[in-house]
């Protein structure tokens, strides 16, 4: 399976409008602490790795933080400020 990136990452697809709306969600938050979301296209990823999409395609979105499966469908933005505080990423709000 493809190696997920590290930091926050998004898993989406085209046409996803839940998609949309949770990178913007996530996008917000991320800026709060400073960190860049990586934004994978589960299905331009399956040409590389089709157990990425056969993973999370029917879940998407998914957030992933460090590669592992944080939340799907909503952001959980609480708890997403919390594992980043844990991670040592500085607030800057």
């Amino acid at each position: 399976m493809q190696t997920t990136p590290d930091g926050v990452a998004l898993l989406t697809r085209a046409g996803c409008h839940s998609c949309t709306h949770a990178l913007d969600v996530l996008s917000a938050v991320c800026r709060e602490f400073d960190v860049t979301v990586t934004v994978v296209d589960v299905d331009e990823a399956a040409a590389e790795s089709p157990d990425l999409r056969a993973e999370y395609g029917d879940r998407v979105p998914v957030v992933l933080l460090d590669g592992i499966e944080h939340s799907y469908w909503e952001v959980d933005v609480p708890r997403l400020r919390a594992d980043l505080v844990r991670a040592g990423h500085p607030k800057n709000v």
